[in-house]
């Protein structure tokens, strides 16, 4: 791989480290959340936990359905600065506010920043990507970014279940962890400085596109199916990932174990995370990428079941580690690819497009959780999450197309 390369996707990823940060945290800060009794795990309306992390994927909709023009439209670099700014000042806002109701507002805005951002790193490197590189600098992007995903854990681990002395005040440890995950705004414009703006990118603004407009171009003819595929591997993609990593605290805290050994398992378990992508670096460009997915989608299954059966705390963190292992390699196959399959004047906004329907899907996914969770407890859950994945696994074998070493020209001309 080229050091240059390498070097300004390790700059962004160290930005979209943050986002992983502040995604991944609503597992981890659930139990604080429940312990100052401002949610329910099962409950409904504004202080249902469902509602929580339905008001995040309701914002990450907006972000990536509303505002995915604003990266095609702006360029990859500067919206990168801007949606990390407004997304780790949402979140500082969050840890701050005092009702259920007020939280779920903040999330919601902090989600539509993060949608932005999570479309806008997809499009920066994989324009700024070798063709021969891409998939392993995507993973590398991946890896960089989920390293994120343990250091939220074991701060949760270790502040979730405190009431801290900051002066005169005692503070929830949750608060603590959340506004940790604020700190992105401080950096936000350094990592700004040095990061070229894509060449793609700066090509693409003098291509007419004859007044066509980017929905009308993501459904022509050339990429109707890709859409129609892309929008269905995310809506059902979203239960098997955001199913485990937003419930997996909650999942097994209402297998009746302990608050504390809850929080220690999910940390153990997120130990594997930036694994993931390291094992996709090996593969990314050795293998084609819509057999990863394939292949990937059915262990994820297979994984996902063995750890709704496990009861020892031996199996649910080998399974959970097989999960986070497996889970996060496919986070890095999909994200290469769905970014592969739209022309540069259109790639933020045409995967913007595909990603809000997970997006929300996601919003439904919580409410699924606790529902199925009610009626047919944990077991049930994954289950759910098989299927879904199942089914992805089948849709992109049947309809993607071939990606690995082409210019993305070529794919999506």
């Amino acid at each position: 791989m080229q050091s240059r390369a390498v070097g300004l996707v390790a700059r962004i990823s160290a930005g979209g480290w943050f986002e992983a940060y502040d995604l991944f945290m609503t597992s981890y800060i659930a139990l604080g959340l429940y312990r100052e009794k401002l949610f329910s795990p099962l409950g409904q309306g504004p202080a249902g936990f469902a509602t929580f992390v339905g008001a995040g994927f309701a914002g990450m909709f907006a972000g990536t359905m509303l505002f995915g023009w604003v990266s095609d439209r702006f360029g990859r670099r500067a919206t990168f600065a801007w949606s990390l700014i407004f997304y780790s000042l949402t979140t500082l806002f969050m840890s701050l506010s005092g009702s259920a109701l007020a939280i779920d507002i903040w999330r919601l805005l902090a989600g539509v920043g993060i949608g932005v951002q999570i479309i806008t790193i997809d499009a920066y490197v994989s324009e700024i990507a070798p063709a021969a590189d891409r998939g392993r600098l995507i993973a590398l992007s991946q890896a960089v970014t989920f390293t994120a995903v343990p250091v939220v854990a074991f701060l949760a681990a270790w502040l979730v279940p405190l009431d801290l002395h900051l002066g005169a005040a005692m503070v929830p440890g949750w608060r603590v962890v959340a506004a940790i995950g604020a700190a992105g705004a401080l950096v936000a414009w350094q990592l700004r400085r040095g990061l070229p703006e894509s060449d793609i990118w700066e090509r693409s603004r003098f291509i007419s596109t004859a007044a066509v407009s980017p929905i009308a171009e993501i459904f022509a003819p050339a990429l109707r199916v890709r859409t129609v595929m892309l929008v269905a591997f995310n809506v059902l993609q979203t239960f098997g990932y955001y199913g485990f990593t937003s419930w997996v605290t909650t999942l097994l805290y209402q297998e009746h174990i302990e608050f504390v050994h809850s929080l220690e398992y999910t940390a153990i378990i997120a130990l594997a995370n930036p694994f993931g992508p390291i094992v996709a670096m090996f593969f990314a460009d050795r293998v084609e990428r819509k057999w990863q997915i394939a292949a990937l989608a059915i262990v994820i299954a297979i994984a996902g079941l063995a750890f709704g059966a496990a009861r020892s705390p031996v199996a649910i963190v080998m399974w959970g580690i097989a999960i986070a292992l497996s889970i996060n390699w496919f986070s890095s196959a999909f994200h290469a690819y769905q970014a592969e399959l739209y022309p540069t004047r259109i790639r933020a906004q045409g995967v913007g497009f595909v990603y809000s329907f997970g997006r929300l899907s996601a919003i439904g996914v919580g409410y699924a959780v606790a529902a199925v969770t009610r009626g047919f407890g944990t077991q049930g859950v994954f289950v759910m999450i098989a299927a879904a994945m199942i089914v992805v696994g089948l849709i992109v074998a049947a309809l993607g197309p071939r990606t690995n070493r082409q210019e993305l020209d070529t794919i999506a001309p």
